[in-house]
């Protein structure tokens, strides 16, 4: 079992910035790849960015390219998500997720993912 746990978020206002942070447990981190998704009201649950095990490799949604940055410390087990220039369409609950299933690609799949943190909201005002 990996358990998530994730932090920051919050209210920003469009342009600026948050950073959230998921901290896991459970499982060697470094086997894990992980992932950020978010969920807006009456939305499906989206991915937003992925990371390899080794941070060496990483993937975006389209909607997020160059505004967000995807990282991890594999020595703090933790994986951060930094974003910048933020829109009012970024509004969402944010969810860190782990793939616990040793495939090394950067899946964008939700049923993909076997682990998921409890969500944090972030709400960015015009």
């Amino acid at each position: 079992q990996v358990q998530l746990v994730e932090s920051g978020g919050g209210l920003a206002q469009a342009g600026g910035s948050l950073r959230l942070s998921c901290a896991a447990s459970g499982r060697t981190f470094s086997t894990l790849i992980m992932a950020w998704f978010r969920q807006a009201p009456g939305k499906e649950r989206e991915f937003v960015a992925g990371i390899s095990w080794n941070g060496g490799s990483t993937n975006y949604a389209d909607s997020v390219k160059g505004r967000f940055t995807i990282s991890r410390d594999n020595a703090k087990d933790t994986v951060d998500l930094q974003m910048n220039s933020l829109k009012p369409e970024d509004t969402a609950v944010y969810y860190c997720a782990a793939d616990g299933s040793l495939f090394p690609g950067i899946v964008t799949m939700v049923r993909r993912y076997d682990y998921w943190g409890q969500g944090t909201q972030v709400t960015v005002s015009t």
